[in-house]
């Protein structure tokens, strides 16, 4: 019991000292008429959880895993170093930018390739060239999700998407990894490239995005980035990024039987994301007091708000909750402690130290002197005695 409270008391005291670390909470005040079997979400920069319908349910995401796989050989790989196209990476299923064996080509121009017409072919080569294999890149990249992007609920077993029973996600996972992988420059500016250029041994074209929204076909404003999917087991998916100048939304559906039907759905996330929430900021040093503690954040740091009010309320821990106008939270952010100063302990100068040795040396020696006399009066005293 002993052991048991101590480990209490460490994790209380790590708690209150390490800051800023965000929990989301799921919006389950309304009801929005959505076709998809699984749905989230999120607000894009705090990855507070807006709304979600089954979020957290086992899920096939088809070429969704193509920004998983997109974003690790962003972080993880050379750009500008060339693959060598595999006969494995050539035979394929499904969608292509129509590669051929022996062809060298920039990784960067692969991810293109990947991201922007959802080529199965530059996907294997993207794991080849990254890990030998699909087999050991699928191990690195799950590794890379969990450690890294910090998923819990994703496996997968290919660079692409094709199905496997044993290749899944969560809507919530999918839209975790879609923020994470939008904070990187590179990876945003493939994820909203509407039309390039594509120039490679066998095909010279002009790649448009599959994403209906993104490239205006379905027009909606504010969308910044997007990718599609589909195989015969998932259905459809779909992975959308928004910005409407006050806030970032990600979006993720998946398994929607109709192919208008994940973009109706899209955008009625994001009707509701943006007409209900909000982004503001509270500066460094900016003091919570609860009792007699106060907590401040270390750095400055973004939350998610209601348009039609927030409060934000301190516990006697640091955690920092924002409520909506309903009392409801959005988010919890944990603040660090203000550690109260050290009373400063008086110290004696040198000089008085070296006065008071001295004193003490001479005060020992008066004492032995003292001793010895008195030893003699008493042995002169005693030998007196007896000769009388």
């Amino acid at each position: 019991m002993l052991v048991l409270k101590k480990i209490a008391v460490i994790l209380s005291l790590f708690l209150l000292t390490f800051s800023s670390y965000t929990t989301v909470f799921a919006k389950t005040d309304s009801k929005l008429a959505l076709k998809s079997e699984s749905a989230v979400l999120l607000d894009s920069e705090t990855n507070s959880v807006l709304y979600s319908k089954e979020a957290d349910k086992k899920m096939y995401p088809a070429s969704l895993t193509k920004i998983a796989t997109a974003i690790y050989a962003i972080e993880n790989g050379n750009l500008d170093s060339i693959a060598t196209i595999s006969a494995n990476a050539v035979r394929q299923d499904g969608t292509r930018v129509y590669l051929v064996e022996g062809e060298k080509m920039p990784l960067k121009q692969l991810v293109q390739g990947m991201l922007i017409n959802s080529g199965n072919d530059a996907a294997v080569a993207i794991a080849e060239q990254m890990d030998g294999s699909v087999e050991q890149f699928a191990n690195h990249l799950n590794d890379y999700l969990k450690t890294t992007v910090g998923v819990q609920h994703t496996h997968f077993t290919n660079p692409s998407g094709l199905f496997d029973k044993n290749h899944y996600t969560t809507a919530k996972d999918m839209a975790l990894m879609t923020n994470y992988a939008m904070k990187n420059p590179i990876f945003a500016e493939i994820f909203g490239t509407k039309k390039l250029h594509w120039k490679g041994k066998s095909w010279e074209t002009n790649l448009l995005s599959h994403h209906k929204m993104l490239i205006g076909e379905l027009p909606y404003s504010g969308i910044t980035g997007g990718k599609t999917g589909y195989t015969t087991e998932s259905r459809q998916t779909l992975s959308t990024t928004a910005d409407n100048g006050k806030i970032k939304l990600t979006a993720v559906v998946l398994k929607s039987d109709m192919k208008r039907d994940k973009y109706d759905d899209t955008a009625l996330l994001f009707d509701y994301g943006f007409k209900s929430f909000k982004n503001s900021s509270i500066k460094q040093g900016e003091l919570f007091k609860s009792g007699e503690r106060e907590f401040f954040p270390e750095h400055d740091l973004l939350v998610t708000e209601d348009v039609l009010g927030s409060t934000k309320e301190i516990s006697d821990k640091g955690i920092l909750s924002i409520k909506n106008h309903q009392g409801k939270i959005l988010q919890a952010v944990q603040l660090k402690l203000v550690e109260p100063e050290p009373v400063p302990v008086p110290e004696k100068n040198t000089e008085s130290k070296e006065k008071e040795h001295s004193g003490n040396q001479m005060n020992v020696f008066y004492g032995l002197i003292m001793m010895a006399l008195a030893a003699v009066v008493v042995g002169t005293v005693k030998k007196f005695s007896a000769n009388s």
